[in-house]
């Protein structure tokens, strides 16, 4: 290639993003793979435009999600070296290599004059001592960039553009309620605070799961005021039966991963799908802001049969229009000492009228004993009564009476967080660690059966007054 052409096509990568990682890696970069060209396009958009302040990227693994990222992080800081970036990542070790490949790209010496390196395109250069793997400075600029991570710190760094990167290790941390919002406290209270005014924010990962970092930025942050643009692509065209790029996954390799991992994990990483609503058994719940006038308090418990099992107790309140308004629940591993006392608490304070309590295990004298605690101080019939119908067909053929009549409050994900998280990732094909939360929740079905029938049935049709 001559001196003429190249000067052309480093110029040219100045300014446009897609040019630079086309110069940069051509084999991979190729003009014909449309998507890296919208997503390099997306990207260069996002960093002027007015009109937004966060961009949401989903992407299948293999594709250059990541490498782009790293790609745009040397592009802004070569066009403009007062930057500031910020990029975290699941852990420290993954933010530090993201890191240290930029700040590698742009110490890179020309060995090969035939090779374009980042010095032939930008005047960047590291600042000597200052060179950290996870925090550098360019020469004529100060703390340019910070690595990261859920468990790091980023006390004193203020960015200009934060990107979040893959913060979820795998389906298992996917599936725990109590990793993804430590996610979402991390986002909200440690990183968007580093952001400087007018600055950007890009979320690029795998959409795991409903309630993962991506899925919670696309529904809370608009409420806030943040302005979010989400650009989402998935491996498989299911209409076309074609691939997103056929030379970076061919459709039999997918076929084979689907086949190996599994079609829900598939589904999460190569489909954006996430996996607990892929397969879960209730679709949508219904929920409510304010209490209603009730006509009746019940109450539904189901004792823990063993050690990791969990305790469901469950009140609600029968409102007028037929829709039963949960009001508490208890949902907890921790021992019967503990529980009798919770439960009985739970009865006195919702002023419950009518409590059962499944006597599997153990059942009856926990009954008894909680019986026993609320003497004078509720007016609660308590009913003990022996489960021996299967677990897993109650769940199932009372599901769609839940969705339609079970109501929840409107917070109830932070309210009762264990319990919402059994209830919405309950599957349909048997992969579940617990299934407490969506039997006792069924517990409310055959309960209302059990008791319209009894208040419904009018003794007059017999002759009796």
């Amino acid at each position: 290639m001559d001196k003429i052409a190249i000067g052309a096509k480093i110029e040219l990568s100045k300014r446009f993003f897609f040019d630079y990682c086309n110069l940069m890696m051509p084999k991979f970069y190729k003009r014909d793979r449309k998507y890296l060209l919208e997503v390099c396009n997306e990207f260069q958009s996002f960093l002027n435009d007015d009109e937004h302040d966060v961009l949401v990227l989903n992407m299948p693994p293999r594709h250059g999600k990541s490498l782009t990222l790293s790609k745009f992080v040397e592009w802004v800081l070569g066009n403009d070296h007062t930057k500031k970036i910020m990029t975290g990542s699941y852990n420290e070790t993954l933010s530090t290599v993201f890191a240290k490949n930029v700040r590698d790209t742009i110490q890179e010496n020309k060995a090969d004059i035939t090779r374009v390196v980042y010095s032939d395109v930008f005047d960047a250069k590291i600042k000597y001592g200052d060179a950290k793997m996870n925090l550098w400075s360019l020469e004529d600029g100060y703390n340019n960039y910070l690595a990261t991570s859920p468990t790091g710190t980023a006390t004193g760094f203020g960015a200009d553009i934060i990107i979040i990167d893959d913060v979820i290790k795998n389906a298992e941390e996917a599936n725990n309620a109590m990793v993804l919002d430590k996610h979402w406290d991390w986002f909200v209270n440690t990183m968007l605070s580093r952001l400087e005014s007018g600055g950007k924010i890009i979320i690029n990962m795998t959409r795991w799961h409903s309630e993962d970092l991506a899925g919670r930025a696309l529904r809370e942050l608009p409420k806030t005021g943040y302005r979010v643009k989400h650009i989402n692509f998935r491996a498989h065209d299911e209409k076309t039966d074609t691939m997103l790029c056929e030379e970076v996954l061919s459709i039999m390799d997918y076929k084979r991963k689907v086949l190996t991992m599994g079609s829900d994990i598939a589904s999460a990483n190569y489909q954006q799908k996430p996996i607990d609503i892929k397969g879960r058994l209730y679709g949508e719940f219904k929920t409510y802001n304010t209490r209603s006038e009730y006509r009746k308090i019940w109450h539904y418990c189901d004792t823990a049969d063993t050690g990791k099992d969990y305790l469901c107790s469950i009140v609600w309140g029968e409102t007028s229009e037929g829709f039963m308004d949960v009001l508490d629940v208890i949902y907890t591993q921790k021992p019967m000492e503990y529980t009798e006392t919770a439960i009985a608490d739970q009865l006195v304070n919702n002023k419950v009228n009518s409590s059962r309590i499944e006597r599997n295990n153990g059942g009856r004298s926990f009954a008894r004993s909680v019986r026993d605690k609320i003497q004078g101080k509720v007016s609660c019939s308590i009913d003990d009564f022996y489960q021996s119908t299967n677990k897993e067909s109650r769940i199932y053929s009372n599901s769609h009476w839940i969705e339609q009549y079970v109501r929840f409050p409107h917070d109830w994900r932070t309210r009762f967080p264990e319990y919402y998280q059994a209830m919405t990732t309950y599957q349909k094909t048997g992969k579940n660690k617990h299934d407490d939360a969506p039997d006792a929740t069924t517990g409310i079905a055959e309960t209302m059966a059990t008791g319209t029938k009894l208040e419904s049935f009018d003794i007059s049709e017999f002759g009796f007054r």
